[in-house]
């Protein structure tokens, strides 16, 4: 069974639960899990964090667990979705599993808001598993519509943590396996410890290493990165407390 996806979303088709590399979240991963397979506790399940901590990933992971297994599931990218209004949400109570990513768009969307409060009443009563996203949890929203706060917060909500050193490690060398690429770990090593600790600006840079190396044919050695990142402006002080 296909995930139902409004026109023009942009889907990471290799985004599943079991690609995700959990690291300090492994507890948000199984509650995750639990949602997507209808084992969920509550009728609703809140996720937060900060941006490239795994958000999208996991809802879009739980969509393709649930549709595996025969669930109806839809996935809604609210960012994507700003000119549907309160009748984007119409009619999705039906699936089994609706997953609704970027909460914080309802802050500047009063009519959204009044959508999405009665679609939550609606998939209540319907009995659909809902799991939610945002960089905030539900009681630090800047939301006009008082009840939607709460009818947000009447599940399970958890914090998603920044990946550490090792867990950016396993995601890097993730990417480039997916992408057919041998990313040695001194080279993986190099790039966590000589960027921003963040696996946003890590994936961006390593695309962009993917690219430059098809185009010079050379394969992707510490001093292929360090020669990239210095040309390009990016090379910085190791993080404090690591090698060079």
């Amino acid at each position: 069974m296909a995930v139902q996806l409004p026109l023009d979303i942009k889907w990471n088709e290799s985004a599943s639960l079991e690609r995700f590399i959990a690291g300090a979240n492994a507890e948000s991963a199984n509650w995750v899990a639990a949602a997507a397979e209808g084992r969920n506790q509550g009728p609703a399940l809140f996720l937060h964090g900060p941006p490239a901590t795994g958000k999208s990933h996991l809802l879009q992971g739980a969509c393709k667990r649930a549709a595996a297994n025969g669930t109806p599931a839809a996935y809604l990218p609210l960012s994507q979705l700003g000119g549907y209004g309160a009748a984007l949400f119409e009619g999705f109570e039906q699936a089994g599993l609706v997953a609704v990513d970027d909460v914080d768009v309802l802050e500047v969307d009063d009519g959204m808001q009044h959508g999405l409060f009665h679609f939550f009443n609606r998939a209540v009563e319907s009995g659909c598993s809902l799991l939610f996203a945002a960089r905030q949890p539900p009681s630090q929203l800047t939301l006009q519509l008082a009840d939607l706060r709460s009818r947000l917060s009447w599940g399970v909500v958890i914090a998603l943590q920044q990946p550490d050193e090792q867990t950016c490690l396993l995601i890097l060398r993730q990417r480039a396996s997916i992408r057919g690429l041998d990313l040695p770990p001194a080279t993986a090593r190099y790039l966590i410890r000589r960027l921003p600790r963040s696996i946003a600006i890590l994936l961006d840079v390593f695309d962009d290493l993917d690219r430059a190396s098809l185009a010079q044919g050379r394969r992707l050695t510490v001093p292929f990165v360090r020669g990239y990142l210095n040309q390009q402006g990016l090379l910085g002080e190791s993080a404090p407390g690591t090698a060079s």
